[in-house]
């Protein structure tokens, strides 16, 4: 398989490993929740999943325009929460979706987590060192 080059994956904040799998996560909550949509005793936890899965890429992307590495890392940090509440929030839909649907998606917020917790730890070791 051929690898991507920088103008096909993207550049900047696109190409971010945590970034892209957010956009992924993101995607496939819109994907799982309009099935639901219609059931408006979930309204607002639909809603509240939509939000904050669309919060994790929207704090990478703001953090990532702000040019200030402390203020990126901040940033990082509310998207890791977001991710972390995203997460949360799949597996109280247990009773809505598929048990292997849940495990998926709350895989990939465990994946995203890690990437964001270990870039947060190099950011500010990074920030200690000036």
């Amino acid at each position: 398989m051929k690898e991507k080059s920088d103008s096909e994956e993207g550049s900047g904040v696109e190409r971010f490993g945590a970034y892209r799998k957010a956009i992924e996560l993101f995607d496939l909550v819109i994907l799982d929740l309009s099935k639901l949509a219609g059931d408006f005793t979930l309204a607002r936890l639909i809603a509240q999943q939509y939000a904050s899965a669309d919060s994790i890429a929207a704090n990478i992307e703001e953090g990532y325009g702000r040019g200030s590495r402390k203020e990126y890392t901040q940033f990082l940090v509310i998207a890791r929460g977001s991710a972390q509440e995203t997460m949360g929030r799949y597996k109280r839909f247990k009773h809505w979706l598929p048990q292997e649907h849940i495990e998926h998606r709350a895989a990939l917020c465990s994946e995203i987590i890690a990437i964001l917790t270990a870039t947060i730890h190099k950011l500010r070791e990074a920030q200690k060192a000036k």
